[in-house]
């Protein structure tokens, strides 16, 4: 594992002041960059981030090209008392930013630092994002995710497959939150579920839901309503197909009952 540690410093021969942890995902095509961040491309529109993208490779771009996307997903910053000495290679002139991995001793007394100020955090010694305030404590160890970002981790999470179906075709899958973010569901990828568009539809209105055991349910209220929805009720049961390696970024069972007991149409 690397951790990249983003720096700016008022006594740079002594301590660090600024930071960060940074999710780096792969590459994605310029369509998904566009509905993940928008403006926060850089650009104006759509049509810019494409000249854009001509503009760097030097050549003229078809269909839809891949752009990469780098996403700081959780920033905070520490208090003075707490700031970290600079390691030796650590260079004056550094403007990007740093990476150290965590495999060689740099990194990994640095990654003890951070871990041990976020673990025994004092009053004041730490000073996070505004948005950690409405998660409560724990929430300072998760990444906390904007929109375009919750967007990006969660596709990343579930190999870019359709957690029911297994559909890969990127532009219609799109990441589901189990519990709404204007319910106060947090942007985390175990409130996340990466769904085709139209299955992504039926579980925000309760016509589908995902049982705390990972399985798909189907509301008979389909066929009442619409007199249809055979190519969702072969679903009705079944396990889902794709959830993410990671057991801390699969579906929360908390946020999975929550669906159910409030959303889902029985």
């Amino acid at each position: 594992m690397a951790c990249r540690f983003s720096s700016s410093c008022t006594r740079p021969t002594t301590s660090l002041w600024a930071v960060g942890f940074s999710f780096v995902s792969r590459s994605f095509p310029r369509c998904f960059a566009w509905e993940a961040f928008g403006q926060n491309n850089g650009v104006e529109t759509y049509a810019a981030l494409r000249k854009r993208v001509q503009r760097y490779r030097k050549e003229a771009v078809k269909g839809d090209p891949e752009i990469g996307c780098n996403v700081l997903a959780a920033p905070f910053f520490f208090s003075e008392d707490d700031w970290i000495p600079i390691p030796e290679d650590w260079a004056r002139n550094i403007v990007r930013g740093r990476t150290y991995d965590t495999n060689e001793a740099a990194g990994t007394r640095l990654w003890n630092e951070v871990a041990t100020r976020l673990a025994e955090p004092a009053e004041g010694r730490l000073l996070i994002a505004a948005e950690a305030a409405r998660y409560g404590a724990e929430y300072v160890t998760r990444a906390r995710l904007g929109q375009g970002a919750f967007r990006v981790l969660v596709t990343d999470a579930y190999r870019r497959r359709c957690a029911v179906t297994g559909e890969k075709t990127l532009p219609v899958l799109q990441a589901a939150h189990i519990k709404p973010f204007a319910s106060e569901g947090p942007n985390r990828v175990e409130n996340g579920l990466l769904l085709r568009s139209d299955l992504h539809t039926l579980f925000d209105l309760g016509y589908m839901t995902v049982t705390n055991d990972f399985k798909v349910e189907v509301s008979p209220q389909i066929r009442t309503k619409f007199e249809n929805g055979r190519e969702y009720y072969r679903h009705q049961g079944q396990s889902l197909l794709f959830v993410p390696e990671s057991v801390s970024e699969r579906p929360s069972k908390e946020f999975l009952d929550w669906h159910h007991d409030k959303v889902f149409v029985a």
